[in-house]
C-alpha cells in the first residue's frame, strides 16, 4: 500500500496546477496591487491620485488580474487522430 501512495503522490507533484504563464500573470497582478498602494501612500490626502486613481488600480489588480491568473488555461494542443 505504501508503494501505491508514493506513486500517486509523485504523480500529483509532477503535474502542477499552474503553468509558467499563470505565475507570470500572478506576479503582474502583485506588481499592479503594489503600485496601487504606492499611489495611495504618495498622494496627498484629498487628491485625485489617492481617492480615485489608486482604488481603481487596486480593483483592477484584485478583481481582474489575480482571478484571471488563477483561471487562465493555455490552449491545449489536440492531437489529430486521422
Amino acid at each position: 500500500m505504501s508503494e501505491k501512495s508514493t506513486s500517486q503522490t509523485s504523480h500529483w507533484l509532477s503535474e502542477l496546477p499552474f503553468s509558467k504563464v499563470n505565475y507570470v500573470l500572478f506576479l503582474v497582478g502583485i506588481f499592479v496591487i503594489a503600485l496601487g498602494y504606492i499611489l495611495m501612500a504618495t498622494g496627498e490626502l484629498n487628491s485625485v491620485q489617492s481617492l480615485s486613481l489608486s482604488p481603481i488600480v487596486l480593483l483592477i489588480g484584485y478583481l481582474v488580474i489575480i482571478p484571471f491568473a488563477i483561471m487562465y488555461r493555455g490552449s491545449e494542443k489536440k492531437s489529430d487522430s486521422r
